[in-house]
């Protein structure tokens, strides 16, 4: 790299930065030069050259002088990387990979209101079950592993709302219809971190699911493994909580759900 006198190398520029940046992150009120100077190590001047820059593009804000904060530039782009990240697009190849190794339907779902919708697949014929649910069916949230996700993440009231609303129809002789059943029912997704559907929807059938979370902390999907009665293995739901968690890494979770 060319390096004319005076002139820092572009990568401790970007350092430099980074660091400032960084200290600006962890207040949430403005901090004055002083303290940020203090806190990066970098000379008062060097500090305030940098910042002045940034205040330039809008990535740091200046209330007052000789005080600073982040600057909306940084939402606005943080908003466009946001938008750009799909769940399913995260989701495709840790389902691929999970579906190699059990050779049964791994299914992706979010909610609707008081539904469960399927907006990915991922199955092979080999896996000796009927695929009755195709992306875009609809079931209802007590009746599935991932709806029981999403309702062990609402307060009781609105647990009981939808109890009320829905009657808690059932489709099995398996399926919970009775509010005091569901409740016990959720607070084992809740102690556990995974639910599970002994053949409520469909006989036959069984699921276990673990949740998918965002950036904010937020249950925004589940992640379901579905297979024949007799074929659903304990042993996977390790792999299923740990591919969820690599979806959530990818859509900016940080930490335990």
């Amino acid at each position: 790299m060319k390096r004319t006198e005076g002139q820092a190398p572009t990568i401790q520029v970007m350092e430099r930065m980074f660091s400032l940046l960084n200290v600006l992150a962890a207040h949430p009120d403005p901090v004055s030069l002083k303290h940020i100077s203090e806190q990066t190590g970098l000379h008062p001047s060097t500090a305030h050259r940098i910042l002045n820059d940034l205040a330039i593009g809008r990535f740091v804000d200046r209330p007052e002088a000789g005080s600073y904060r982040l600057g909306m530039r940084l939402l606005e782009l943080g908003n466009l990387v946001k938008a750009r990240l799909d769940v399913r697009e995260a989701a495709i190849a840790p389902m691929r990979e999970l579906h190699k190794l059990t050779h049964q339907p791994v299914n992706l779902s979010m909610r609707q209101g008081d539904e469960i919708v399927y907006i990915e697949r991922t199955y092979s014929e080999r896996s000796g079950m009927q695929v009755v649910r195709a992306v875009g069916g609809r079931a209802p949230l007590h009746l599935t592993s991932v709806g029981k996700l999403f309702l062990a993440h609402d307060d009781a009231q609105r647990v009981r709302a939808y109890a009320a609303r829905t009657g808690l129809a059932g489709h099995t002789r398996n399926s919970i219809t009775e509010l005091p059943a569901l409740e016990r029912e959720l607070a084992k997704v809740l102690q556990y971190g995974s639910a599970r559907d002994n053949e409520e929807l469909e006989l036959g059938v069984r699921c276990m699911a673990a949740g998918i979370f965002d950036d904010q902390n937020k249950l925004i999907a589940g992640l379901s493994i579905s297979a024949p009665a007799d074929r659903l293995e304990d042993s996977w739901m390790d792999r299923l909580k740990a591919t969820a968690s690599q979806i959530s890494a990818a859509l900016g979770h940080h930490g335990k759900p």
